[in-house]
């Protein structure tokens, strides 16, 4: 019987060797796909594409100082836009656009931005200009359908005219450039949406 049981042991001892063999490789399996996991998972995330919002950098300012813009989106969105210029130029904005006329306090940028989607020129100026100079640009602006005129808090220059995609900084209500902005870009070849009114949304200007 002893002669029997060793050949039984020998065979145990054989399949353990190999069951051991077989676990190496199922550990050595295990690791390399866990490698490859935490290797995918290093890898850098997708980019996210920068809000639609934002435009492509300003061309150096040109003959009159403006500046244009490119690559303007025409999104309707809600609530709250970060703007990269001030004030802004275009870009995605509210579905209802701002009433042209002039106001004695800031408007909201996402409204103002759907009117120059329509052609307006918005005019703003330093809360803290002359009252004779917010006169003079209230003289500017009256009698136009399409051009807004409105205080801007923090703007880099004592007066700023805008119009989609184009921007003007003024040194002064009486900077004669002004005039010329209004009078090339009030409904001009810029205007992404011709023929659309300003008027029938969102304002009440001052009746002056």
């Amino acid at each position: 019987m002893s002669e029997r049981s060793a050949p039984r042991a020998g065979a145990q001892s054989q399949g353990v060797g190999l069951s051991g063999r077989g676990g190496a490789g199922w550990v050595l399996a295990a690791l390399a796909l866990l490698a490859a996991v935490l290797s995918g998972c290093g890898q850098a995330a997708p980019t996210v594409a920068a809000p639609t919002a934002a435009a492509a950098a300003p061309t150096a300012a040109g003959d009159g100082g403006i500046q244009t813009f490119a690559n303007l989106s025409r999104d309707h969105v809600d609530g709250p836009i970060a703007y990269p210029q001030v004030p802004p130029v275009g870009g995605q904005h509210n579905p209802v656009w701002m009433n042209c006329g002039i106001y004695d306090k800031p408007v909201p940028n996402e409204n103002a931005v759907h009117s120059l989607e329509h052609g307006a020129v918005w005019i703003t100026y330093q809360p803290d200009l002359p009252d004779a100079a917010v006169e003079q640009l209230r003289a500017l602006v009256r009698g136009h359908s399409h051009v807004l005129l409105s205080p801007y808090a923090g703007l880099p220059a004592p007066v700023v005219a805008t119009a989609w995609g184009v921007q003007l900084r003024a040194t002064g209500a009486d900077d004669p450039r002004l005039a010329k902005f209004v009078a090339t870009y009030e409904s001009g070849p810029q205007t992404p949406e011709p023929g659309a009114v300003c008027s029938g949304a969102k304002g009440v200007p001052l009746v002056k």
